[in-house]
């Protein structure tokens, strides 16, 4: 009897290894997708990394664009599945359109049609407006932006932490920096719209803005006006 139970025991725990292991598999593949312009707008600019990750990274069109209803083929290294995918249509700096939690392994294409995007303002929303978690105050929504460097000097360091913390955070361009006539995509949770910003440049003055509510915008413009 004890021999059978044991045994028993065993099988069950080797079942539910199994499935552990199935259960990781399926959260790891091929991730490369083709990416399709069904909007009237070229596509200039296409970002793609792991939800888990906090930068967009380097733009994965290279010298490439996608002109509206053609097609771009996306590769990814094998591994991690859940995707944040962003394009910015027309020239640097246009409106941008996010998909984001996407898993990519399960799908082939990627279409953009533009009815997403963020153009100055906030972008659509379907049914109920997005309500504040209890005990938090003010508009929710992407405050994800373009910076660009309008000016003359390099944008070393760049910061935005939500208006109600006590500190600046990381650094959000991690190793990079933005050249003078360079746009960057700062990529922030979805969540308060609400921040604080500031810019470090090579001279080593800072430049500071507070309580922007980013949900409202796609750009933000350096030198700050």
């Amino acid at each position: 009897m004890l021999m059978r139970r044991l045994a028993t025991a065993a099988a069950a725990a080797f079942l539910a290894f199994g499935g552990l292991a199935a259960q990781a598999q399926a959260q790891t593949g091929d991730p490369s997708f083709n990416l399709v312009n069904r909007s009237g707008r070229v596509i200039y600019e296409a970002y793609a990394s792991p939800s888990s990750d906090s930068n967009w990274g380097a733009d994965r069109l290279g010298q490439n664009i996608v002109p509206a209803g053609r097609s771009f083929v996306i590769r990814l290294p094998q591994g991690e599945c859940i995707y944040d995918v962003r394009v910015v249509y027309d020239r640097q700096g246009g409106p941008a359109e996010e998909r984001r939690n996407i898993n990519l392994c399960n799908l082939t294409e990627l279409a953009f049609d533009g009815r997403g995007q963020q153009q100055g303002g906030p972008p659509p929303q379907q049914g109920r407006p997005q309500q504040p978690p209890a005990g938090q105050a003010g508009p929710t929504g992407n405050p994800s932006f373009n910076l660009v460097n309008q000016g003359r000097q390099t944008v070393m360091q760049v910061f935005a932490s939500l208006t109600t913390e006590q500190n600046w955070g990381p650094d959000r361009l991690g190793a990079d920096t933005v050249a003078p006539g360079a746009t960057y995509p700062i990529r922030l949770p979805e969540g308060p719209c609400m921040y604080d910003i500031r810019f470090v440049y090579d001279g080593g003055q800072p430049q500071e803005r507070r309580n922007v509510n980013l949900c409202e915008v796609t750009n933000v413009i350096v030198p700050l006006q």
